[in-house]
């Protein structure tokens, strides 16, 4: 099947090196706009990577024909991919005159021509950068190991060659990557392709296997260490691609979480679809991407965030990468999403239902006419209300294909899934041609899983896996994860609206304000930051700070009693804890008291006070948490889950990327498990959830527009009051970088 249509977007600020390396900026004027307030780009360039992987010139430094040589086989491949690309080759070796019948040159220098790509067969690619760079190469390839994916020297001399690069004006695919960008690409398919990006090459080959049963490939980039071209950059040119129509990638680590989320943000623009395997999900499989590629994995529930945002669909399996991308490579958009299971056996159709639907697939009861049309060729006693059952005798006549029409005309289904368990000729080989002969007739979505585990069947070698409108699959899970990802993907686009559009441009007041409170490197007493979000408009209950009894008894006139008292200092945290904090006071009596235990207790334990807090007291509600983090790849995020001693007992938080607008913080509080507490249960009202939106999106303001001067903002607990009242924070803490 066809895919969809693919536009065009614009730049970030980079212009300079953007031009200068051929990159398309696209229509955006370079400037202030282009950046939010915390300074980070909301464009990003599209590298204009034609020259790569269709170059004019290559050039193979360290090139040799010599028997058992490395470079020989290297060379060889290379001169290969470059008569298959339409490219001249020369070979460039001080110590040779001739290799594989060609002239060899000593240096790029003495090259006849200027060249597009050099590949670089060398130990150390770092003393060839400037000439290189003299020479107006374009683009240049290292495979050389022993940088960052070695250890903290090896991170110093990745760090010095990018540096070089970033001067010399090319752009440097590697060190520590491999030759699978040169491998033999098919061009006898049609079709959409996926395009496909891996860290580790190795990890590729499931999907590069495709070509073989006839799915369509258009690029394959090993992106290595990532010392300057990035996955972000090959994600930004494949989406431009109109040939291609889904991205599949294997990331170790991300080399930039912003570069990762605005090249994401072009591909949602686009629709075109990115399937990712992200490794990192453990402790143990963190340590080991950096150990092969040497870069930060950072939080996998950060990233997983960032992925959600941007329409990432991600998978566990490579078995799954090749399945969920060939789907959404060549599957036109649905016209219905409605899911019908049709299968020659009750159980059969029983057990996919099931799975379907625990992965949440519609799957639709069938109209009464539909039902009626169906038992026309269908036996009375079997059901065909969704999944349908035929009773297997059907398929093996004229009916087979009248059944499969009258499922594919019905207007609520958009897809038909059939799960064939087996080969049982004739009757399997009758059916996989009705299915492939009616997607013929739809633009509708077949898919067929074709169960057997031997998979030399005719059935399914020549009909099914012939078919480029039939999608098919091995496994259950496998079909039911794709056709998810399929339905997902194109309700995500449909209304996509890219953040990075309305994200804010300049500073508020609010900022200049707040700003004034932030002291390099401490932590904010409760009373400082609560100013900080009342600069922001965040509700804080009524309150007063005072240093003396007799204070304390005026404030809580002033209040209103009941009142809670706190002791509020720099550096102070958890004071519950420490028992600096008295509730439910109800007395001018009970509030000197509280004074003078609460500067008791501090002065004995050493704490320095700048005084005590006598607050309003707020009690019904839900506890919210609300915050700030940085994360060491994609900087400053919001949370929002549970509050008060629940944050640290269940753990039900969700976490975004700024920048975010209204409806994606109403997607995190419909993630949390304890959802339903704001929904209101056992006779409660329900939550202000509009409030509690509010009180997020005005965090993740303060997240971008503090990001120089806040390491860390807890709002806990925000009591979210009933529908029509509003949130108070009751409690906060700010540490500043």
């Amino acid at each position: 099947m066809l895919g969809s249509t693919h536009g065009s977007l614009s730049t970030d600020p980079r212009a300079a090196r953007a031009v200068a390396c051929g990159e398309r900026p696209g229509p955006a004027v370079h400037g202030a706009a282009d950046l939010d307030v915390s300074g980070r780009p909301l464009y990003a360039p599209v590298p204009d990577l034609d020259r790569f992987f269709h170059p004019d010139t290559v050039a193979v430094i360290g090139a040799s024909d010599s028997t058992g040589k490395p470079n020989t086989g290297i060379t060889r491949q290379l001169m290969a991919w470059a008569d298959r690309v339409g490219a001249r080759l020369f070979p460039v070796n001080p110590g040779r005159e001739v290799v594989f019948d060609l002239p060899c040159h000593a240096s790029i220098a003495a090259l006849p021509q200027p060249v597009d790509l050099a590949v670089l067969l060398v130990s150390d690619p770092l003393p060839l950068i400037e000439e290189l760079g003299e020479a107006k190469v374009k683009f240049a390839v290292a495979f050389a190991s022993g940088f960052a994916e070695t250890g903290a020297a090896g991170a110093a001399a990745q760090q010095r060659l990018a540096e070089a690069v970033t001067r010399s004006g090319l752009r440097l695919l590697g060190p520590n990557t491999n030759l699978n960008a040169f491998e033999r690409i098919r061009d006898d398919l049609e079709g959409p392709a996926i395009a496909l990006i891996t860290q580790s090459g190795h990890q590729g080959r499931p999907v590069f296997t495709l070509q073989e049963l006839g799915i369509r490939l258009s690029h394959w980039a090993p992106t290595g260490n990532e010392a300057d071209l990035e996955s972000a950059d090959f994600i930004s040119y494949f989406a431009e691609q109109p040939e291609v129509g889904a991205i599949a990638v294997y990331v170790e680590g991300l080399k930039d979480g912003r570069s990762f989320m605005l090249a994401a943000d072009r591909a949602a623009r686009n629709k075109v679809p990115i399937v990712a395997i992200k490794v990192g999900r453990t402790e143990t499989g963190a340590r080991t991407a950096a150990s092969h590629t040497g870069k930060l994995t950072g939080s996998d529930a950060v990233t997983d965030a960032a992925f959600k945002q941007f329409g990432v669909i991600r998978v566990n399996g490579l078995d799954e990468l090749q399945d969920t991308a060939h789907l959404l490579a060549r599957a036109k958009p649905p016209g219905a999403e409605g899911v019908v299971v049709y299968s020659i056996s009750g159980g059969t159709g029983a057990h996919f239902s099931d799975l379907a639907s625990a992965a949440g697939l519609p799957l639709p009861i069938l109209s009464e006419q539909k039902q009626t049309e169906l038992h026309q060729w269908i036996p009375e006693y079997l059901n065909v209300a969704n999944p349908v059952d035929n009773g297997g005798h059907p398929v093996g006549d004229w009916r087979g294909r009248k059944i499969i029409d009258a499922i594919l005309a019905d207007p609520s289904v958009g897809v038909l899934i059939c799960p064939i368990t087996g080969p049982f000729p004739p009757m399997s080989d009758k059916l996989a041609q009705d299915l492939v002969d009616a997607a013929e007739g739809t633009d509708k979505l077949v898919c067929v899983v074709w169960g057997s585990p031997v998979g030399t069947e005719a059935a399914y070698r020549g009909t099914l896996l012939g078919s480029s409108k039939v999608a098919t699959f091995r496994t259950f899970g496998n079909c039911v994860g794709a056709v998810k990802a399929y339905l997902d993907h194109h309700r995500f686009v449909s209304d996509y609206r890219s953040p990075f559009t309305d994200a804010p441009r300049t500073l508020s007041p609010s900022a200049r304000k707040a700003g004034a409170l932030l002291c390099e490197g401490q932590q904010l007493s409760e009373h400082a930051a609560k100013q900080l979000l009342r600069a922001y408009g965040i509700r804080v209950p009524r309150e007063q700070l005072v240093n003396s009894a007799a204070g304390a008894v005026r404030a809580a006139g002033l209040v209103g009693y009941p009142i809670v008292m706190k002791a509020s200092g720099a550096q102070l945290a958890h004071k519950t804890e420490l028992g600096l904090v008295q509730v439910g006071l109800t007395s001018a009596s009970q509030v000197r008291d509280a004074y003078r235990e609460l500067t008791d207790i501090a002065r004995f334990a050493d704490i320095a006070l700048d005084g005590v807090l006598v607050c309003q007291m707020v009690e019904q509600g839900v506890e919210m948490v609300v915050g700030v983090n940085r994360d060491p790849l994609f900087g400053p995020t919001v949370t929002v889950g549970l509050g008060g001693v629940l944050v640290e007992v269940l753990r039900d938080t969700v976490v975004r990327v700024p920048p975010f607008g209204a409806e994606e913080a109403h997607a995190m509080l419909r993630e949390l498990r304890g959802h339903a507490l704001l929904n209101g249960v056992r006779g409660r009202p329900p939550a202000d959830t509009d409030a509690l939106v509010d009180v997020v999106l005005r965090v993740e303001r303060v997240a971008m527009e503090l990001d120089d001067g806040l390491a860390e903002l807890d709002i806990n607990p925000l009591m979210v009051l009933p529908r029509g009242q509003g949130a108070v924070a009751l409690d906060a803490l700010a540490v500043c970088r």
